[in-house]
């Protein structure tokens, strides 16, 4: 029995001293440690900084879309770069810009407006939004009048999408938080909204006499 028991009771306790040991946690060297290792970086989140570290480790990481890039099925992108502090030279080459969208879903450009813009603008762009209030909201400043204040509503589509692209005066930047597409979808939406609000052109008057005089004649 002693012949059974004790040969067992070996096999157990180096069976138990091998699992136990760190040679089964050390799985030695990986083929393709990026793939099995996922390194937990953020989309565009990387800084020069943070890249010349992963440079130092033999690492050749980039995050970023080589420059002149762009996504399938997105538009071409804006070429005009936010101006200096001394200059606003690009924003008045804005002007000559045109929304390159032929047609586009109206029910969803409404919605990208209320999500974004209708909290300041208001959802009549009137400037009272929430924010503002009527002057009872946090905001103490009326924002932009979209729908009569005459420079907004005379502002070319181009200028806006500069101004929405790059932020402008109190409004910052929404290019994070919309794409090309999408803010050309707003400010046609801005756009037709104005157009339905703008006065319609009257007739001109007859001149005195004009008429009869020709009915005169056409009688002779």
């Amino acid at each position: 029995m002693k012949k059974i028991v004790i040969p067992s009771l070996i096999v157990l306790a180096v069976t138990l001293a091998v699992s136990c040991s760190d040679v089964q946690r050390n799985p030695g060297r990986t083929y393709m440690p990026d793939m099995a290792y996922s390194r937990a970086y953020e989309t565009y989140a990387t800084t020069e900084e943070m890249k010349a570290e992963l440079l130092k480790k033999g690492i050749h990481f980039s995050n970023t879309p080589v420059p002149g890039t762009i996504k399938r099925d997105e538009l071409l992108p804006f070429l005009l770069e936010k101006d200096s502090a001394t200059s606003a030279s690009n924003y008045m080459a804005s002007r000559l810009v045109k929304n390159p969208l032929t047609s586009m879903d109206t029910v969803e450009a409404e919605r990208l407006y209320l999500v974004n813009c209708a909290i300041c603008h208001g959802t009549k762009l009137d400037g009272n939004g929430p924010l503002y209030k009527g002057g009872d909201g946090p905001f103490p400043v009326a924002p932009a009048n979209l729908a009569s204040g005459a420079l907004y509503v005379i502002m070319p589509e181009g200028q806006m999408f500069y101004s929405v692209t790059y932020g402008k005066n109190k409004m910052g930047s929404y290019a994070s938080q919309l794409n090309t597409e999408q803010r050309w979808m707003v400010i046609a939406y801005i756009k037709s909204k104005q157009a339905a609000a703008a006065p319609k052109p009257t007739a001109a008057a007859p001149q005195p006499g004009g008429g009869g005089s020709d009915s005169t004649a056409a009688k002779k």
